[in-house]
């Protein structure tokens, strides 16, 4: 199928998502879509997926115009979307959420979903419920899902999230296969590897204006030139005194369905960095969790300043300096209908009583200190991915003990992700230490002092991590411990 965007054009308040955009995508090719956040690629491909309107413009399929003003009707079109945060009905089974839009029997869906789940290598238990799966497993379910309904155009909002690099493979096998039967991949990424490894051509999206075209292969400077007019300098991190142990994890056991993580010691200390690694689902996240009491031990105990936290809640360790940032910004660290002046009022020391000029006045100090491309005024799902993860660190206490963060530059372009990680570093020189998980190995390596490696609920501590190469990380999260392969 042949897709043609006419003169798209989409404003927001404040905000011109889309300006006039034109450009066309041939059928039997994979497309990637560039830009920094906040550069319209998302409003994009959610205006050609149905998602939202633009305001003026049009869309031609194989030369006819097209009218739809939703999802189904796009999907009915031959067009579907992978949206970065996945949607889905948290309480319903994998299998209930494949059938979505599937008019097969049970047992028929249940053979589709095996089927295409096998072809591109992804492990999806039908009788899981959604709220127990990763992000990383929730895409997957998606891009079967949509296969199944039969669509000829594929938009996919960084899909090779949390997925292992065996998984990676198969699915650029599986989309070059799909591609050379006519199908149509449109790939928005900011993981410029994945753009190398998997276009054809990609286009690059600027302040929502198209500002370039180029067909493959280039290089990853080329496309940062491209994306950002001038190459991003490698970032320098400067050495830091460690300072007494804040937390600690001794002996800690933990559970999660058939997962289980077993005897987990890590002393934490002030102005470290500690990057956890592994395999999507293999413990790192549960860990995580357990250190700001978002998940309790099974055996073990917990440690702050001293003081034993075993089964305190989250608020607990919030007061004694201890934050948690999630991974799913809109399901866990912000509320979709607040504004930005809402949700920094939810911050406020005094949230019984709420101060909102000071609350304005607080927002627009963050807005401008984060480079935040939104009003006070928006709702937070009205900005970018990358936009809304600025404002989620921006609420997070400027100088706590500890920050425990999930993938903290999930989805960010590469400048977005260096500025996230100066912002970082500067609370780690004042002291504060960070608690990170990450499926970027090249991040793991280039923060952490130390690393603790997950493989199907064990661990193994790199103790210098300026010591281990990407390669060696990648052999160890897949379970090759001290040469030798975990059991």
């Amino acid at each position: 199928m042949n897709i043609t965007l006419h003169n798209i054009t989409k404003r927001f308040p404040g905000v011109l998502a889309s300006d006039s955009i034109s450009v066309t995508f041939p059928g039997g090719r994979i497309v990637g879509v560039l830009g920094e956040n906040g550069a319209g690629k998302s409003t994009l491909m959610k205006i050609l997926a149905g998602y939202q309107p633009a305001d003026s413009g049009e869309i031609l399929l194989d030369g006819s115009r097209a009218t739809y003003s939703n999802p189904l009707t796009a999907i009915r079109h031959g067009i579907g979307m992978l949206a970065q945060d996945p949607l889905d009905v948290p309480a319903f089974s994998v299998l209930e959420n494949f059938t979505f839009g599937l008019p097969l029997r049970r047992g028929e869906a249940r053979a589709a979903l095996e089927q295409i789940s096998r072809r591109f290598g992804f492990n999806l238990d039908p009788e899981t419920p959604i709220a127990a799966l990763s992000i990383a497993q929730r895409q997957q379910l998606e891009i079967v899902r949509l296969l199944a309904l039969g669509v000829k155009v594929l938009i996919l909002d960084e899909p090779t999230t949390g997925i292992s690099a065996e998984q990676k493979d198969m699915l650029f096998a599986a989309l070059k296969a799909l591609a050379r039967d006519g199908l149509t991949v449109l790939l928005v990424s900011h993981k410029l590897e994945d753009v190398i490894a998997l276009c054809d051509e990609i286009i690059v999206l600027r302040a929502g204006r198209l500002v370039g075209d180029l067909q493959m292969p280039a290089t990853k400077a080329d496309l940062v030139r491209l994306m950002f007019g001038q190459e991003i300098p490698p970032q320098k991190r400067e050495k830091v005194a460690l300072g007494e142990t804040v937390l600690a994890l001794e002996n800690a056991s933990l559970q999660a369905g058939r997962l289980h993580v077993e005897n987990v010691t890590l002393h934490v200390r002030a102005g470290e960095v500690i990057g956890l690694a592994g395999l999507d689902g293999s413990g790192q996240e549960l860990v995580l969790r357990a250190m700001v009491g978002l998940a309790h031990l099974i055996h073990g105990r917990i440690m702050v300043g001293g003081r034993d936290f075993t089964r305190q809640p989250y608020r607990r360790f919030l007061a004694e300096g201890v934050a948690f940032g999630a991974a799913g910004r809109l399901e866990e660290g912000l509320i979709a209908g607040l504004t930005l002046t809402e949700h920094t009022a939810l911050v406020q020391d005094d949230t019984a009583r709420i101060d909102w000029k000071r609350a304005r006045q607080q927002t627009d100090a963050q807005i401008k200190r984060y480079a935040v491309r939104g009003r006070a005024d928006n709702a937070i799902q009205q900005l970018s991915g990358g936009n809304q993860q600025r404002v989620l660190m921006g609420l997070l206490p400027p100088q706590p003990k500890v920050l425990v963060l999930e993938q903290p530059t999930r989805g960010l372009d590469v400048d977005s992700a260096r500025w996230i990680w100066e912002t970082l570093l500067e609370r780690r020189t004042g002291g504060t230490a960070i608690v990170f998980s990450s499926p970027e190995l090249d991040e793991i390596t280039a923060y952490s002092d130390r690393i603790l490696v997950f493989y199907a609920g064990r661990t193994y501590e790199i103790p210098d991590a300026s010591r281990t190469s990407i390669d060696e990380l990648g052999h160890l999260i897949g379970g090759e411990f001290a040469g030798t392969t975990a059991e």
